[in-house]
């Protein structure tokens, strides 16, 4: 059964900075893109980043230039750095990733973590 665990949330003054990690464990023959999403109160879920297993990244225009995704892909692990955290970058952040099964299948499926809270105070 394969996993995503988050880690890295908590309280940040405007401002501030911290650092998100998901680890992908499990029975699995490789892993595609992962990403992190976001979801507010009351809002949808957001993509805010995402990288491909060869270190090609995409970002949503609010965070260019503040956040900074990577991968360990020898450890599974994606992380998120995020500096400069505004009010407006609270929300339960998750991790997803599109996972292959089995070497002898090209097939993805498509996983997510349990999500964890950025709360940022002005």
């Amino acid at each position: 059964q394969v996993q995503l665990v988050e880690s890295g949330g908590g309280l940040v003054q405007a401002g501030g900075s911290l650092r998100l990690s998901c680890v992908a464990s499990g029975s699995f023959s490789s892993i595609g893109v992962m990403g992190w999403y976001r979801q507010a109160p009351g809002k949808q879920r957001d993509l805010v980043a995402s990288i491909t297993s060869g270190g090609g990244t995409n970002y949503v225009d609010s965070v260019k230039g503040r956040f900074i995704i990577s991968r360990d892909n020898a450890n599974n692990i994606v992380y998120l750095e995020m500096n400069s955290l505004s009010p407006e970058d609270a929300a339960v952040y998750y991790c997803r990733a599109e996972i292959r099964g089995s070497p002898y299948s090209v097939t993805t499926y498509e996983y997510w973590g349990q999500g964890t809270q950025v709360t940022v105070s002005s």
